[in-house]
């Protein structure tokens, strides 16, 4: 099975706003306004195309939240969850 390209959900305190970067790059793939528009209504599947990934999501303090995969079809059996 290939492999997911990893995406990251994190707060950006200088700019207030919520920022959506696939791992290794340096540009945010999507900008959302608050951590609640980031995480509803499928904006992160939506944001990260038909090619699916694996995005971790973080609390406002950088610690790992969450880890959710787009699309759940493409989720690793052996994992928990």
């Amino acid at each position: 099975m290939a492999k997911l390209p990893k995406y990251h959900l994190t707060n950006d305190k200088k700019a207030g706003n919520w920022r959506l970067e696939k791992e290794g790059s340096d540009r945010a793939t999507k900008i959302f306004d608050n951590k609640g528009d980031a995480t509803k209504g499928g904006a992160l599947s939506k944001a990260i195309g038909k090619s699916g990934g694996s995005v971790r999501i973080h609390k406002t303090d950088g610690k790992i939240q969450e880890e959710r995969t787009f699309p759940r079809s493409k989720d690793p059996k052996g994992s928990p969850g």
